[in-house]
């Protein structure tokens, strides 16, 4: 099962900066930087998760912990005025937390949901057997640990240099003891029981998934209110829904690949309107959110024909089909 883990180590970096069109498709030599931290957290992860005998709820809180150690430790872009020189902090600045609002809230639930969940989902579903196992064993983890070290590193170092920026230790310490808490949490959720209940059919909750990705990914023109209580509608009720709709014994494999399908469509077509940090053209820029879209539409179809044969997109739309598998969010 190493394999999967090897899968997840290069899908992590690929979701959350080539699909997004951080980097374009000549600068793919960035994955050796990139990998170690975004594939080796994610492995911890969902490998902790896993072993402990936790789901999503415990990942999630993880994910989480991992976005506040990375922009709050490691890259600095929480209270870094002026990182990448892109302002990230001009709007709804709160100056006794250092921090942006709107820019905390959307790097916050970027990291949550595709740096790290969407990729453990995704590589999950291809083998739905080991879904819930242990993938590593205890070298295995070892290794992982050590390159998320070493990336974590690494990038400290890449930014230092560049930004030159480091954030008074008070906020610093606050970052690290708001990891450490998530950390803690993740592992006090208590285990959910099964209830009996309807849940809706996989394609509408792919619907509502791309429906609140378009509304979580506005553009910047739309004034900093609207986008900011978007965010949190759509983050916190998507949040309850799914909570509520996993509890259910409707659930399955066919609503999990809905939500993971949803978010990775909603970074392939909002790569379009981004411009590469790192690989950019007037032609590879292009042509790269055209390659990396199209990989991603390709690895869904894959990713549904590993499904069930009942939960599979042609047997869901047959009147009557059941959609019933075992919970486990």
């Amino acid at each position: 099962m190493r394999k999967q883990a090897v899968a997840l180590f290069f899908l992590a970096p690929l979701v959350a900066e080539f699909l997004l069109g951080d980097f374009g498709i000549n600068a793919l030599f960035a994955l050796l930087f990139l990998a170690p931290m975004y594939g080796g957290g994610a492995i911890l992860i969902r490998e902790f998760a896993r072993r402990t005998g936790r789901g999503w709820p415990t990942m999630l809180t993880l994910a989480l912990a991992y976005g506040v150690i990375e922009e709050g430790l490691v890259t600095q872009s929480l209270f870094n005025p002026n990182y990448a020189g892109l302002h990230l902090l001009q709007h709804w600045f709160v100056p006794g937390l250092g921090i942006s609002v709107p820019w905390t809230i959307t790097v916050l639930a970027v990291h949550t949901i595709w740096s790290i969940s969407v990729p453990i989902a995704l590589v999950e579903n291809l083998n739905p057997a080991t879904r819930t196992t242990p993938w590593l064993r205890a070298p295995g983890l070892v290794v992982a640990g050590v390159l998320c070290v070493l990336g974590a590193a690494l990038n400290v170092f890449g930014t230092q240099s560049s930004d030159h920026f480091t954030a008074p230790w008070p906020r610093l310490a606050g970052a690290g003891l708001a990891g450490l808490v998530l950390v803690v949490l993740a592992f006090r959720w208590p285990h959910r029981e099964t209830v009996p209940g309807r849940v809706p059919a996989a394609w509408r909750v792919l619907v509502l998934t791309l429906v609140a990705g378009a509304l979580f990914r506005l553009p910047d023109s739309a004034p900093t209110w609207v986008s900011v209580g978007l965010m949190v509608v759509v983050f916190g009720g998507m949040a309850a829904l799914v909570l509520r709709w996993s509890r259910r014994d409707g659930w399955g494999a066919g609503h999990r690949l809905a939500l993971a399908a949803g978010a990775t469509l909603t970074y392939a077509w909002h790569s379009f309107s981004m411009k590469p940090f790192m690989g950019d053209g007037p032609v590879v820029t292009p042509v790269s959110h055209v390659v990396f879209a199209l990989l991603a539409l390709l690895l869904l179809y894959f990713e549904q024909r590993a499904l069930p044969g009942h939960e599979r997109p042609e047997a869901q739309f047959r009147r009557g089909s059941p959609a019933a598998s075992t919970i486990e969010p």
